[in-house]
């Protein structure tokens, strides 16, 4: 039985499923080297793809994205998500927060309700980060939610850093 895309709330943000109005943002960010710890920047097509895969993963895996909202404001700051299917070696908890948003602390925020929904709600035994070995900011984010580095698991690029999460469960 399929799960429906649930929305989680914290104290400071809901995380909802995704809407068509996500995309300009969502665009905008894969096309900048910002998007280069995820393998881009990358065109408007391929972007596309990726956005649409993002929320297809709930009907095909019973996971997928979900973007951030900050409570106080209304705006989305970012997204956080389950990733699946052919392209992930294991479910993986990813994140990213628009530029503006940085350093406020929404992707632990984030990380954290999706982390506890993903053991609680859909019994995952484990999850890992996958995080490109330049990628400081996220690999400092995956430590502080408890990952530990799994330098057996695979990995979707030879570079990544595989941290995993809920570790005493997956051995």
């Amino acid at each position: 039985m399929q799960q429906p895309i649930p929305t989680l709330t914290t104290a400071r943000i809901v995380l909802r499923a995704m809407r068509k109005d996500d995309w300009p943002s969502y665009k905008q960010l894969m096309s900048t080297e910002r998007a280069r710890f995820m393998g881009g920047p990358f065109s408007d097509v391929v972007a596309w793809g990726m956005f649409c895969s993002d929320h297809a993963q709930w009907d095909l895996f019973g996971c997928g994205a979900l973007m951030i909202d900050d409570l106080a404001t209304g705006a989305c700051v970012g997204q956080v998500g389950i990733n699946g299917g052919p392209l992930f070696p294991e479910w993986e908890l990813g994140w990213f927060v628009y530029p503006d948003y940085e350093g406020k602390g929404y992707a632990y925020e984030a990380a954290r309700a999706l982390l506890t929904w993903a053991k609680d709600v859909r019994r995952l035994p484990t999850l890992v980060s996958y995080v490109d070995a330049d990628n400081v900011r996220s690999s400092a984010l995956a430590i502080r939610l408890g990952a530990v580095v799994d330098g057996h698991a695979a990995r979707p690029a030879p570079g990544d850093l595989v941290y995993r999460h809920y570790p005493a469960l997956s051995h």
